[in-house]
C-alpha cells in the first residue's frame, strides 16, 4: 500500500476542519478595558495572578486601555491596576469556560482612594473544579531544576502526585503505560513522547502546563492515563522580543535554545531553534555508562493573526531530529557492540477561533499534518541479537468545537478525525544462543536464526462528543457523552463513553468536595502496532495461540477534596481504575525497542495527597505523596516474545504486580528568597521500588556479568523488587540583571547530593535495567529582551 503524500494529508485536513467541530483547549481568555472617571480608555499597568493556576502576568494596557490575557487555565484570578494620580484597584475575575471574559474596570482619582484589603489566598481554590488538575505556570517553569536534554517537561510533570518516571524518561500516570496524551495549543498528540521514542517538547517555548490524571471531560479521549496540556508563549508586546537559554553540565552536556518574536498591530511572528549534545541521554543498564552519546536539535516557526475582536488564526511549523546510541551492558561492551537509533519529526498546524459576541458562543477549528519516524541499526558485533528497525507514520488530524453559555449552563459539542498511514520494518539475526559466564541459554532451538517483518497499513479514528457544565450556588455538575470509532487495517471497534462529575464548594470552610466517573476507551500504542497485531507466534518459535491486541475498555472512579488553610492548599484524591486489555509494553532485550502488549485485565487503586504553599513571605514549597497498588491478569496479547517466552506469556494465568506498581512515592520542593536577586531551592524524592520478573535468578554469576555486582546489591530477589531510591537536590539562582525589557538569570543545580546508586528497573520479560545518575551538576543561563 502506497504511503499517503503530504499534499493529500493537507487536503484532508482542510476539507475536514470545517466539518468536524472538536477542540481540546481547557483554557480561557480575559479581555480588559480600563477607563478613567469620565469613561474614556486610558493606559495603566498591573498584574493578573492566580495562586491555584500558577499564573502571574505583568502587563501594560494600550493607550485606549485595552489588554487581552490569553491561554488562562480555569480558576479565580486577582487583577491589580496602577497609574500615577489614580487609586490602585484590585478585583477578582473568575475564568471557567473558553469564552472570553470581558471586564471593564474604572479607576478613581487618588483623592477618592480608600483602603482595600487584598487577599491573594482568595485565588488558591477553584470553587467549580470537579478534578484535582495541577497547574504549572511561569514560576514553576522559570525556577525549574535543569534536566537531561529532552526531559525538562517530563521532570516537571514527575513532581506531581500520581506520576513516576520509569527507564529512559517514560512517564507513567497512575500505573498507565503508553497512555499519556499531550495537548499542544488544543491539538492532541497520542504517540509516546519520551526521549527513546520521539522528540520531546522544548519547555522554554511554554507558558503554562496543566496536568490531569482523572475527571476527564468528554472532549478528551483515546489516551487517558494522564493528560498534559501545554500552552505556548504568546507575548502581546509590540516590536522585537526574544529569549535564549544556555545549559552545560556533567556528562559533557551542552544545550541551547533561542527564540525571537516580532509583533505589530494584528500580526505576530516568532521563530525558535534548539540543539543539544550529551554523553548520558538514556538511563544506562550499568554504572560505566557505555555508548550513551546523543545529539539533536530542531526549529519551529509560528504566525498569529488577529483579524478582529471576533476572529484569530494561528499557523505553526516544527522540525526535530535526534540521534543517539543504545547503552551497552557489560557483556555487550566487551565484544564491541554498537547500536544506533534516530528519531525525526516534522509537523504543521493551523487553527482558527471565532467568537459570536452577540450569543456568547465560540467556534474553534484546527488541523495538523505530521510525519514521524524512528530507526535502529547495529554493527556486526552486536550480541546476542543483531536487530534493525525502520518505522513511522504520517498523520492527518482535523477538529474543532462549538461552545455556548445559556444561563447556568456551559454547553460544548464536537468531533474529530485522525488518519494515519503506518509503516514498519523490523528484523533480527541471532548471533549466539548462549552467553557466558555460565553458558546461559538466551534462545532455544525453536527461535529462527533470522526474521524479517514488513507491513504498511492505515489507521482511522473518529469521535463525537457533547458535554454540559451546570453551576448553581456552591454546586457544580458536569456530564458528557463521547463516541469513538477505531479502525486498524479492516477491523473496526466502537464505544460510547459517559462522563459524570460533581463538585460542592463549602465556602465557610474554604473546602471543595468532588467526585467523578469516567468511562474509558483507549487505543493501543501506535509504536510497532502492526507487528503486535500480527499472528507471528509460529514464525518466532512459540507454540501458544495468538491473542489479538485490542483497545482498552473500563472505568476510572475518584473522589477527593481541596482545602484552603491560610496560605496553604491541600489536595487529596482516592481513585480506582479497572480496565480490560490493560496496556503495557515488552522490551526486546537491551535494544531499547519495545512492543505494545495488553494484559487480560488491570486494576489500579490508590490515593494521593499534595500540599502546596505558593507564597509565604519569601518561601514557597510543595510536597506530594502517592500510594498505589497495580495488578495485571494473564494472559498477554501482542508484543514480541521469543521461543519459550511466548508459551509462558500467551498461555499464562493468574495475577501479578505490573511493572509500574510502585507502592509509595514522595516528592518535595522548596524555594527561599535570600535576597531580591538571590534564591536557593531544595528538592528531594523517595521511590519505594518497582517490581521485576527474571528467568534464571539462580545463576547470579551470569547476571553479575551483565550488570555488575553493585547493581545486584540494589535488588531484593526475595521480594522481587528493586530497593528504594532516594535523592536530594540543591539549586541556587541569581538575577544578574532585571528591567522592564531585559532580564539575565543564572542558575546552578546539584543532583543526588549523597551520590547514591539508585536503580530504576531491573531486567525482566517486560522491562530492562536502568540506573539513575549519580551526583551530577548543571548550570543554566537565561536571557530575555
Amino acid at each position: 500500500m502506497k504511503m499517503i503524500r503530504y499534499s493529500n494529508l493537507l487536503f484532508i485536513c482542510l476539507v475536514l476542519a470545517p466539518g468536524y467541530v472538536f477542540g481540546q483547549l481547557a483554557t480561557g481568555e480575559v479581555r480588559l478595558e480600563v477607563k478613567d472617571p469620565s469613561g474614556s480608555g486610558m493606559e495603566a499597568a498591573g498584574t493578573l495572578e492566580s495562586l491555584a493556576a500558577g499564573i502571574k502576568r505583568n502587563f501594560t494596557t494600550t493607550s485606549q486601555g485595552r489588554h487581552t490575557f490569553a491561554s488562562l487555565p480555569f480558576g479565580v484570578y486577582r487583577l491589580r491596576l496602577e497609574r500615577e494620580g489614580f487609586a490602585s484597584t484590585s478585583v477578582l475575575i473568575e475564568v471557567h469556560s473558553e469564552l472570553p471574559v470581558v471586564r471593564v474596570v474604572s479607576m478613581d482619582l487618588r483623592a477618592l482612594q480608600s483602603d482595600v484589603e487584598i487577599l491573594d489566598e482568595q485565588t488558591l481554590l477553584n470553587p467549580t473544579s470537579t478534578g484535582a488538575a495541577q497547574h504549572l505556570g511561569g514560576d514553576a517553569i522559570q525556577f525549574r531544576t535543569s534536566s537531561t536534554p529532552g526531559r525538562s517537561v517530563l521532570d516537571l510533570v514527575n513532581q506531581q502526585p500520581g506520576w513516576l518516571l520509569e527507564a529512559n524518561g517514560i512517564l507513567h500516570p497512575r500505573a498507565s503505560e503508553y497512555d499519556v496524551q499531550y495537548v499542544i495549543d488544543g491539538i492532541p498528540l497520542y504517540d509516546n513522547r519520551s526521549p527513546a521514542f520521539a522528540q520531546t517538547l522544548g519547555i522554554d517555548d511554554f507558558e503554562t502546563l496543566t496536568v490531569r490524571t482523572g475527571n476527564y471531560p468528554a472532549e478528551f479521549g483515546r489516551k487517558l492515563g494522564g493528560i498534559i496540556e501545554v500552552n505556548t508563549q504568546r507575548d502581546g508586546r509590540h516590536g522585537w522580543h526574544g529569549q535564549t537559554s544556555l545549559q552545560a553540565g556533567s556528562f559533557r552536556q551542552r544545550s541551547g535554545f533561542a527564540s525571537i518574536q516580532y509583533a505589530q498591530r494584528a500580526n505576530s511572528f516568532s521563530i525558535s531553534g534548539e540543539g543539544m549534545k550529551t554523553d548520558r541521554y538514556l538511563d544506562p543498564p550499568v554504572i560505566e555508562n557505555y555508548t550513551n552519546r546523543a545529539s539533536g536539535g530542531g526549529v519551529s516557526a509560528r504566525f498569529n493573526r488577529t483579524w478582529s475582536t471576533s476572529d484569530t488564526s494561528r499557523i505553526y511549523f516544527q522540525n526535530h531530529h535526534t540521534g543517539f546510541l543504545v547503552p551497552n551492558e557489560l557483556l555487550q561492551q566487551s565484544v564491541g557492540q554498537r547500536q544506533d537509533r534516530a528519531a525525526d519529526e516534522t509537523s504543521g498546524q493551523i487553527s482558527h477561533t471565532h467568537v459570536f459576541s452577540a450569543t456568547a458562543a465560540l467556534l474553534q477549528a484546527r488541523a495538523m499534518v505530521r510525519d514521524t519516524s524512528s530507526r535502529l541499526w547495529s554493527n556486526a558485533l552486536s550480541t546476542p541479537i543483531l536487530p534493525d528497525q525502520n518505522r513511522g507514520f504520517r498523520e492527518a488530524y482535523a477538529g474543532g468545537s462549538f461552545s455556548i453559555v445559556k444561563g447556568s449552563h456551559e454547553l460544548k459539542a464536537g468531533g474529530d478525525a485522525v488518519y494515519r498511514s503506518i509503516h514498519e520494518e523490523f528484523g533480527f539475526r541471532i548471533i549466539t544462543r548462549r552467553l557466558n559466564p555460565g553458558n546461559v541459554r538466551v534462545f532455544d532451538g525453536d527461535v529462527p536464526a533470522t526474521f524479517r517483518f514488513t507491513e504498511t497499513a492505515t489507521n482511522h479514528q473518529r469521535s463525537f462528543f457533547v458535554q454540559d457544565l451546570w453551576r448553581r450556588g456552591g454546586l457544580t455538575l458536569s456530564g458528557g457523552l463521547r463516541f469513538d470509532h477505531y479502525r486498524l487495517r479492516d477491523d473496526g471497534e466502537t464505544e460510547w463513553s459517559p462522563r459524570l462529575a460533581a463538585a460542592y464548594h463549602v465556602a465557610k470552610a474554604d473546602l471543595v468536595l468532588r467526585a467523578s466517573y469516567d468511562r474509558i476507551f483507549q487505543e493501543p500504542a501506535v509504536e510497532n502496532i502492526l507487528f503486535a497485531t500480527s499472528d507471528l507466534v509460529d514464525e518466532l518459535g512459540g507454540e501458544g495461540v495468538f491473542i489479538p491486541l485490542k483497545p482498552a475498555r473500563g472505568y476510572f472512579n475518584e473522589v477527593g477534596f481541596s482545602k484552603r488553610l491560610f496560605g496553604l492548599r491541600m489536595d487529596g484524591t482516592w481513585y480506582r481504575r479497572q480496565l480490560r486489555n490493560f496496556a503495557d509494553d515488552a522490551l526486546l532485550l537491551n535494544t531499547g525497542v519495545s512492543f505494545p502488549v495488553a494484559f487480560k485485565e488491570g486494576r489500579v487503586n490508590g490515593y494521593e495527597v499534595k500540599l502546596e504553599l505558593p507564597r509565604w513571605g519569601r518561601v514557597s514549597s510543595s510536597a506530594s505523596y502517592s500510594n498505589m497498588i497495580a495488578r495485571g491478569t494473564l494472559p498477554v496479547a501482542g508484543g514480541l516474545f521469543l521461543g519459550d517466552e511466548a508459551d509462558e506469556a500467551l498461555g499464562g494465568e493468574g495475577s501479578f504486580p505490573i511493572t509500574q506498581d510502585q507502592r509509595n512515592t514522595f516528592r518535595f520542593r522548596g524555594r527561599g528568597q535570600l535576597h531580591p536577586r538571590v534564591w536557593v531551592g531544595l528538592g528531594g524524592s523517595y521511590n519505594s521500588g518497582l517490581p521485576f520478573e527474571i528467568e534464571g535468578i539462580s545463576n547470579l554469576n551470569f547476571i553479575s556479568g551483565q550488570y555488575g555486582q553493585r547493581i545486584i546489591e540494589r535488588v531484593n530477589f526475595d521480594r522481587g523488587r528493586v530497593l528504594p531510591s532516594v535523592s536530594l537536590d540543591l539549586s541556587v539562582g541569581v538575577i544578574i540583571m532585571e528591567s522592564d525589557r531585559r532580564t539575565l538569570r543564572l542558575q546552578a543545580d546539584v543532583f543526588n547530593l549523597a551520590n547514591r546508586l539508585n536503580l530504576i528497573n531491573f531486567s525482566g520479560l517486560l522491562s530492562g535495567t536502568a540506573l539513575e545518575a549519580g551526583r551530577n551538576a548543571a548550570i543554566r543561563l537565561n536571557a530575555s529582551f
